[in-house]
Formats: structure tokens, sequence, C-alpha cells
């Protein structure tokens, strides 16, 4: 997986702030506490990025991510009972927007912290060449195209991820 190692931090990060507050609180103390716990991991970041939303060419409006790690990871934060899909679809959009391959999602909001790993296909598939797809729990991320998009499933090397096992995004709950 692209950026494991460093989403494992920022995770690790997330998990501590969590364990310390606990859930209820607004989604800005978690955002202090959460800048406070990536400088103690040395990790360089930048809080609350500005980004122009663009429609035919022409901006009509502005957006705002609540972190950027390392420049490589978009990181969108919640405080709320529990992720839903419009949640996924903003952390999605803002990947697009940035035109960023990996973000994390992550909720303080429930007992127990959530948190999603979230993929820019749009991107990643770029780097694909043809007659090749992305299959992200697979090392190698562009992969020749399976049966149901070209190629036999019998002829891909071992352990090659199958059409059901390609997802864009894979989430995870703290223990």
């Amino acid at each position: 997986m692209k950026h494991e190692e460093l989403t494992k931090r920022i995770i690790a990060c997330a998990m501590k702030v969590h364990t310390e507050l606990g859930n209820g609180f607004q989604e800005v103390i978690y955002q202090r506490a959460l800048a406070i716990e990536l400088e103690l991991a040395d990790l360089s970041f930048e809080r609350e990025k500005v980004m122009s939303i663009f429609y035919r060419d022409r901006e009509i409006g502005t957006r705002r991510a609540d972190f950027f790690i390392e420049d490589k990871i978009m990181l969108e934060l919640k405080a709320v009972i529990s992720l839903e899909d419009a949640h996924l679809a903003q952390a999605m959009n803002y990947l697009e927007a940035y035109k960023m391959e990996i973000g994390l999602l992550i909720n303080f909001g429930a007992k127990r912290m959530e948190f999603k790993r979230v993929h820019n296909n749009k991107l990643i598939n770029k780097v694909c060449t043809p007659g090749q797809a992305l299959y992200p729990q697979t090392p190698q991320a562009c992969l020749p195209k399976l049966e149901s998009e070209g190629m036999a499933a019998e002829n891909l090397p071992e352990g090659t991820a199958r059409p059901e096992q390609a997802k864009r995004v894979e989430g995870l709950t703290k223990d």
C-alpha cells in the first residue's frame, strides 16, 4: 500500500488523542490535540489549507481540508456519532481537488475511533499503463486487468486480487 508506514504513524497519533480525550468534543478540539501529537511524532503538516473549487475553469468557491501531512496524505477529521457516505464523499472530493493520491478520514466522535483510508483512483489509475488496473490490496498497485476486464484470471500471478477484492476504500476501527 502506498504510504502505508506514514498512514500507520498518523493513525497511531490519532489513537493517542482518542485514548486521552475520548469522544464528545467538537472537531476543532481533536484537531488541536492531533496537531500536538503530529509534532511530537516529528511529522510535518499544514492545517486548514484553503483550496479553490473550479467548475468549467471558473472558481466557484473554496474549501479547507483539516491536515496535509508530509505533503503526501490529506487528513479529514470528523467528530460525529458515525461516519456516513457524505463524509467519505467529501474526503474523496478533497483528494481529487488537491490532486493527491491517498487520504485518511478519521472520526473521533464514536466510542471507538473510526478511520478509513481513501484512494484517489482517478489519479492513481493514471499511472497504470494500458491493459492494467488498480488493486490496492496487492504490493504492486498496477497489475494486468482481470478476466472481467479483458484477462483470464487463471493467468494472473499468485496472490493477485480478484475483481470482488478490489476496493476503493479500506476501513478499520480501533479495538
